[in-house]
């Protein structure tokens, strides 16, 4: 279902809160200032409709790879999942259905694409010039999400391209497969989704694998009409088994905390890879040579069997070039194809919302993490007043649900706000050093992880090696972390006037 937004007006519409993105976190965002009878705020959303990346990735085969119990928020647990591991339609569906039960569309604009959000420090107050009209807010909210800007790969000729060609996050439904020389680039979460729904349709299937990826059994199952009942009647039932969820997963964070326990992860993905696949040579290409969790961890029970069909192809040398209709593999090795689809990620440790909003100082987010991604527990940074940051620096996961964490960003960026209230002021930041100070914790966590000691290099870490995007300990440790506010650690300040201690 799609939603046009409100007829806009020139005028400007001055609001406490604007939270960008409609998805999972925005709509956290938006629940927890409902829940605090704050109603002067708006959700920005660029395209039509909610739902951030379940509404943006609609490609064949698409599911969430956490369990739906704990894939779902905790205000609103859905008692009709149909299966343990739920299907991108039923988690779209779910939002829209969030997003009414909680009354939030009244304070969604559709079409409103933020361009730039420039902090005014003498009116403390962020100017937000939008797509669809402009914003004055006290505060500002970026739930934008990790996943929300497509990575497109730098190929020569690839643009070019004489056939069709297009990302997963932006599936082209209209064309048609059937019969196809298709080339896919990447053997990411995406693309072992994607790759068994169009197999057995496609006349040949060309996978450009830079990286063999660990693959684990997926624990997915129909969830019975007598659970479902179970669900809807019985007090606390499903909270039962979301608690049960939680822990198991928690339990899956240990080997990447510490690489020693990733040999019994290692000897599962060896096992389940020679239940699936018959051909010995292409057991050794899908065989990873680093240590399980390095690299995000796959889940698949058809993947695998997908790749050792007549077919497919796995080339290990990557894709390099591509002239006119036909694409090169590094080992100089060339296939004429019809579609290439790019399963080649996201964006992440360069996060595009970060090259439009404007702190104190004039300068750009980006700008002030050229170094590296870094954000006061992972919520709100120095020189940017009353700004908020959901699934921000070293919010994401690589063992559960981030929605999780989404939720604890929620409830400490109301503390932060209820804080400055309470004070009187009027715009409120974190320390530099005690940014700096959580900064080096997360480092000193991060020392030992299979991120860092796995021998890889993922699109977890940035430029300069740093793991910036996920969390390196138990999630219910980062949920204490934000469960109150440290006034030593902030910094308010009123209109016109120069900062004093919180």
């Amino acid at each position: 279902m799609t939603t046009t937004s409100p007829e806009s007006t020139s005028a400007t519409e001055h609001v406490d809160v604007a939270v960008i993105g409609a998805g999972f976190g925005g709509i956290a965002m938006g629940h927890r200032l409902k829940r605090e009878g704050r109603r002067s705020f708006v959700l920005l959303e660029r395209a039509d409709d909610i739902g951030g990346t379940w509404r943006d990735n609609s490609y064949p085969g698409c599911a969430c790879d956490v369990p739906s119990h704990l894939y779902s928020l905790s205000f609103a647990l859905n008692p009709n999942w149909s299966r343990t591991y739920s299907p991108q339609p039923e988690i779209w569906a779910y939002l829209q259905d969030v997003v009414r039960q909680e009354g939030l569309r009244e304070h969604v604009r559709f079409g409103c694409e933020v361009e730039e959000a420039a902090w005014d420090d003498s009116a403390k107050r962020w100017r937000i010039t939008t797509s669809g009209g402009t914003f004055v807010a006290k505060a500002l909210v970026s739930a934008a999400g990790p996943l929300s800007e497509p990575k497109l790969p730098d190929i020569p000729g690839l643009a070019e391209f004489e056939g069709t060609l297009f990302h997963s996050a932006q599936w082209d439904h209209d064309h048609d497969l059937a019969g196809e020389r298709v080339a896919v680039i990447g053997t990411g979460a995406s693309a072992i989704q994607f790759i068994p729904a169009i197999q057995p349709k496609v006349g040949e299937l060309h996978v450009f694998q830079r990286t063999a990826a660990w693959v684990l059994p997926r624990t997915d199952r129909p969830i019975t009409p007598v659970e479902r009942f179970l669900f809807r009647n019985v007090p606390g039932a499903q909270r039962l088994v979301r608690r049960g969820v939680y822990w198991l997963r928690e339990g899956a964070a240990l080997p990447l905390r510490f690489p020693a326990l990733t040999s019994v992860v290692a000897a599962m993905g060896k096992a389940h890879l020679r239940a699936q696949v018959r051909d010995p040579e292409l057991r050794r290409k899908l065989t990873p040579t680093f240590k399980p969790g390095c690299k995000r961890l796959l889940l698949s029970n058809v993947y695998l069997k997908s790749l050792d069909q007549p077919n497919v192809e796995v080339i290990d040398q990557g894709l390099v070039e591509v002239r006119g209709k036909t694409v090169v593999a590094a080992d100089g090795s060339e296939r004429e194809v019809d579609t290439i689809i790019m399963g080649t990620g996201f964006e992440v440790t360069d996060v595009p919302i970060a090259h439009h909003v404007r702190g104190k100082d004039g300068r750009l987010l980006s700008e002030h993490w050229e170094g590296g991604m870094a954000a006061h527990r992972a919520t709100t940074v120095a020189g940017f007043p009353n700004f908020f940051l959901i699934l921000g620096p070293n919010a994401g996961l690589g063992h559960t649900s981030v929605v999780y964490m989404a939720e604890a960003q929620a409830h400490y960026a109301m503390e932060v706000l209820q804080h400055l209230d309470a004070t009187g002021a009027d715009a409120v930041e974190p320390r530099p050093e005690a940014q700096q100070a959580w900064a080096d914790d997360i480092q000193r966590r991060c020392a030992s992880t299979v991120w860092l000691q796995g021998g890889c290099s993922s699109w977890y870490l940035d430029k300069q090696g740093n793991l910036t995007t996920l969390w390196p300990d138990q999630t219910f440790r980062f949920r204490e972390a934000l469960s109150r506010v440290e006034p030593v650690e902030l910094e308010v300040s009123v209109a016109d006037a120069t900062p004093v201690p919180a």
